[in-house]
């Protein structure tokens, strides 16, 4: 059946149909908001099968002719939210240890999965991707006559034609909106500007000298191009979420904060903080407010897995607590390399008061050992083992290509033993307080 549909260029309707069962966003959002809903579309088993077929072909075919952006780390193999945010978080650092001031824009998409215009979309995989013929064909079959209807509590909708957009939930529904989106790299390199993609949500930073506050022109030039291209393809920037933040020495930043200065109609001195991707960065890239945030809901989390511990099993107990504390303590853990150590603490308390919970012990007991027992590697060294495995991996052509450029092998001008010990370049850096906190030095 799938060789056939491949071979005929024709998705069987049946296949095109969806059923859209709404998920709330967060769970502290208005369950009466339609808005806040997202919706998933769940296709049939055999649908999905024939798009994993596809979508792997499809990777193959773009990775092999590098047609991807190099920016976007959205649904790709060693890509992920912390390779992005471990390139921008480095680019930063090194030059806010220059001397330089980062302005940070964070862009946001609205229903952007299902807005994408069919149209066009078929336009750039046959002119950008190369997708002709028969194949092609199957495109425009998958694209075409869709359905989908609605089910809550037991109850359906009517069927109603799909005419934009691409399924959330499906295989394929994620690599063709990157595809979609493939053309708004070229438009911000015009500019001269840095940015990072992961799926819908654009990071733009430019670093300047704070006596070049002209140079943020550019950087709104950008911003109305990224718009008037948004327009023509039916997309929407949701101007009300973006954000905007200050990066760099304090000096040089109250230089340009004093030039009471705003981009895109943002006051650039109205935010100290965004949330980038999970992360929240504070303006002197300390991070003590992410910080806050992980111990504020770990311990929330611990309360409440404390009060049922005595009917859990260990095991139970212990997936558990990974699940909503150790997970929150590892996430883009490698971003903390570098902070103070009273920081550091912090986030060890919580490990610490996780130990406790399980193995049902009281504050006074050591705790070394009991981390010891459950072979949980201490906060530092955890941050210390995803820098090591993120090298290890950019050494071996595991990590994405942003990533292995940072990293620089020892090459010695004249043969010595240490040739061939796999050292690396050690960077310079002028300020131990920035350039010193380079994620990959």
């Amino acid at each position: 059946m799938i060789n056939l549909s491949l071979v005929d260029g024709y998705v069987p309707q049946a296949f095109k149909v969806a059923v859209i069962k709404p998920l709330l966003k967060k769970p502290s959002l208005d369950q009466d908001e339609l808005v806040n809903y997202r919706p998933i579309s769940n296709l049939l088993f055999l649908s999905k099968i024939l798009e994993k077929v596809v979508a792997n072909q499809l990777w193959e075919h773009l990775q092999s002719n590098d047609l991807l952006e190099e920016f976007q780390s959205g649904f790709r193999a060693h890509h992920s939210t912390e390779t992005a945010l471990v390139k921008v978080t480095n680019d930063i650092l090194m030059a806010s240890d220059n001397g330089l001031v980062s302005i940070l824009v964070l862009l946001d998409l609205s229903a952007a999965f299902d807005t994408v215009d069919h149209n066009i979309l078929l336009q750039r995989l046959e002119h950008i991707v190369g997708i002709k013929g028969k194949a092609l064909g199957w495109f425009k079959s998958y694209l075409s006559d869709r359905f989908q209807f609605v089910h809550v509590n037991n109850k359906s909708s009517s069927n109603s034609r799909v005419t934009c957009g691409v399924p959330q939930g499906s295989v394929l529904g994620p690599i063709l909106f990157t595809i979609c989106m493939l053309p708004i790299g070229k438009i911000i390199r015009q500019h001269g500007i840095n940015f990072h993609c992961y799926a819908d949500d654009t990071q733009l930073y430019l670093s300047i000298n704070p006596d070049e506050s002209n140079q943020l022109l550019r950087l709104q030039s950008c911003l109305d191009d990224i718009k008037s291209w948004m327009t023509l393809n039916f997309l929407h920037l949701n101007s009300d979420k973006t954000e905007v933040v200050i990066f760099g020495p304090e000096s040089s930043k109250n230089k340009l904060l004093n030039q009471s200065l705003n981009l895109d109609g943002i006051n650039l001195a109205s935010g100290n903080k965004v949330k980038n991707l999970g992360v929240v960065f504070d303006q002197d890239m300390s991070f003590k407010s992410h910080i806050k945030q992980i111990s504020r809901v770990s311990f929330f989390h611990l309360r409440n897995i404390a009060k049922i511990r005595n009917i859990l099993s260990r095991s139970d107990a212990e997936k558990l607590v990974h699940a909503f504390v150790t997970s929150r303590l590892d996430y883009c853990n490698s971003l903390l390399s570098g902070i103070p150590q009273n920081a550091v603490q912090s986030l060890q308390l919580i490990q610490n008061a996780a130990a406790r919970v399980l193995m049902k012990i009281n504050q006074r007991d050591h705790i070394s050992p009991v981390l010891a027992s459950l072979h949980w590697l201490p906060v530092k060294s955890r941050i210390e083992f995803k820098i090591l495995l993120l090298t290890y991996k950019a050494l071996n052509n595991q990590a994405p290509s942003y990533i292995r450029a940072l990293i620089t092998p020892y090459v010695p001008n004249r043969a010595l033993r240490s040739q061939t010990a796999g050292l690396l370049v050690v960077p310079t850096y002028k300020e131990r307080k920035e350039g010193g906190r380079c994620l990959l030095r």
